[in-house]
């Protein structure tokens, strides 16, 4: 029996039954299994279907009753945690049926538990694509009041924004300089890509601990 005077590690993860959920949801439990004393909770958000509600999957919506979405998510639940190898320190794993948006309602499961860490799913979608399938993961980032894990899929197709590589001259200029400079000279100068930083003398961060070490980054216009 694990040691009720302990705080556990709280996981809450979104369950919508698609591809990328069952991906947020096996990293949930990889992130638990990190830890000496986890659990991971698993939220359903579904819709109000008069006396019913619909559930959301990867073959649309289902109608069914709210014992019935229940009955499912436990069933997900137990199944997804069957495949574990090892548990590690996963301790409890609860699941929640609530109605509403999905995006808030994840947030707000992660105030009312004071979770340490959501962890949800995104298509990574821009544009309309993201209005339609991005929105959640975007909603619980915004609303968040703990850190949030945004898990996607590997998939070459994705159409995001570009990220370059680091620049050659730039490592060889922090590798020569011992760290003292980080830029190459085209970086720091006049380009996209620069910004102002500077260090805080070690003495001076020791006699002033509540001052940041480093200061806030800017882009040069």
């Amino acid at each position: 029996m694990s040691d009720s005077s302990i705080q556990p590690y709280v996981i809450v993860a979104g369950v919508d039954y698609s591809e990328l959920g069952d991906l947020a949801v096996a990293q949930a439990f990889i992130l638990a299994k990190g830890h000496a004393h986890a659990e991971v909770h698993l939220l359903n958000v579904v819709r109000s279907a008069g006396v019913g509600v619909f559930v959301d999957t990867s073959d649309g919506a289902l109608g069914m009753t709210i014992d019935e979405a229940a009955h499912r998510l436990k069933d997900y639940a137990e199944a997804k945690s069957a495949l574990l190898t090892e548990p590690g320190g996963l301790e409890r794993i609860v699941t929640h049926i609530a109605l509403g948006a999905p995006g808030e309602r994840l947030a707000q499961m992660g105030s009312d538990l004071e979770a340490d860490i959501l962890v949800v799913g995104t298509h990574g979608r821009r544009g309309v694509e993201r209005l339609l399938l991005g929105s959640v993961a975007e909603g619980v980032v915004r609303m968040a009041h703990c850190p949030v894990l945004v898990v996607r899929n590997r998939d070459p197709k994705l159409r995001v924004p570009e990220i370059a590589p680091p620049c050659a001259q730039c490592i060889e200029t922090r590798r020569a300089s011992g760290g003292a400079n980080y830029w190459c000279p085209r970086h720091s100068e006049h380009h996209p890509r620069a910004h102002t930083y500077h260090y805080v003398p070690r003495n001076v961060a020791a006699s002033h601990s509540n001052m940041p070490l480093v200061a806030p980054m800017r882009r040069d216009e």
